[in-house]
């Protein structure tokens, strides 16, 4: 499978932990312990996500980019 990068928004739960969610991939939630925890799971969520949509025929949603030469990461955490 070719790279695709796809913007992820990963906020701090009150409780503990992180959640992942992606604007350009409907569907993609990822909750972890801990930031690497759930990039690693937001990963996994999107690849089967994908894999999904090409199994199936269907288009791949527009903004899923192939990477060029700057990757814009944004990560927005609360802090109480």
């Amino acid at each position: 499978m070719p790279e695709i990068c796809l913007k992820l928004h990963i906020e701090s739960l009150d409780e503990g932990g992180y959640v992942a969610t992606s604007p350009n991939l409907p569907g993609l939630v990822a909750q972890g312990r801990t930031l690497s925890e759930t990039l690693e799971i937001a990963q996994d969520v999107a690849r089967k996500l994908i894999e999904s949509y090409e199994e199936h025929g269907d288009p791949l949603p527009p903004g899923l980019q192939k990477p060029g030469k700057k990757l814009n990461i944004d990560i927005a955490v609360g802090i109480a």
